[in-house]
């Protein structure tokens, strides 16, 4: 007699296979059209910026709420530039507080964006108007003796030169004196810093730094060659982290450890 083959007491599972992730374009036409129910569900007070990494110098491909006064076609901000420079490796989200040029006191949370091969192409961020809040918290801190940091000021501007010019402000307020006055081995570890923050990977950043530094632009290349190839030397990324910014300080770590 021929016995019928036994029955699976339990299904078999199927193996989990992870869904990519869309295309970059595909990303920003959704979030996009997400963009006005989220400004009108987080009030007058929300504003919400999505921004394009693949073009820094207008990577503001839409804005929803008025904050900051930023539009369409605006620049990446320090903080922009900061998120491009760490690339595939940066965190999935930035909360912070700084202070805009308008005086407003922004609470501001960025969200880098990720494509199918999940490389970082560009950015949500949402930047809350916490200004009265502020006053009224630092009130509170006086009366019972506390302090807290000051917010860092952030160049909200559509116009990539002035964030450029800003952080060279930076640069010349934490040196103490212009940077037309730097040694060749400062300027050195200025274009270091620089390099640091993202600022190269902006084609307008030559002939302004040149500028500010009294060069010419061969001399700047010069000196970048040089610089990145002291960088070369040490390992990849190895030069780029000796030099770091740490509450807005510019501070040397080399042999120090993390």
């Amino acid at each position: 007699m021929t016995k019928k083959p036994a029955s699976k007491s339990s299904k078999e599972t199927p193996a989990q296979v992870s869904e990519p992730r869309p295309a970059a374009d595909d990303t920003l036409r959704t979030i996009r059209l997400l963009m006005p129910s989220m400004a009108l569900g987080l009030g007058s007070r929300c504003e919400i910026v999505l921004h394009d990494f693949r073009q820094p110098e207008r990577s503001i491909v839409a804005v929803s709420g008025n904050v900051t006064g930023r539009k369409p076609g605006g620049s990446v901000t320090q903080i922009g530039l900061s998120i491009m420079r760490e690339g595939d490796a940066a965190k999935d989200n930035y909360t912070y507080v700084t202070s805009a040029p308008n005086g407003l006191i922004l609470k501001s949370v960025t969200v880098p964006l990720r494509d199918e091969a999940d490389h970082v192409f560009g950015a949500l961020c949402i930047n809350i108007d916490i200004t009265e809040f502020w006053v009224m918290g630092q009130s509170i801190q006086a009366l019972v003796g506390t302090n807290e940091q000051a917010p860092k000021p952030v160049t909200f501007v559509d116009d990539i030169d002035g964030v450029i010019g800003d952080v060279l402000k930076e640069e010349t307020k934490l040196l103490g004196r212009p940077l037309v006055e730097l040694s060749r081995e400062e300027r050195l570890r200025l274009l270091k810093a620089l390099e640091f923050r993202g600022v190269f990977s902006l084609q307008r950043s030559i002939p302004q730094i040149a500028a500010h530094l009294g060069l010419s632009r061969a001399t700047l290349y010069n000196d970048l060659k040089h610089m990145r190839g002291e960088s070369g030397a040490n390992g990849d990324g190895e030069a780029a982290r000796s030099t770091r910014f740490n509450d807005g300080k510019l501070i040397d770590i080399e042999g120090d450890g993390a």
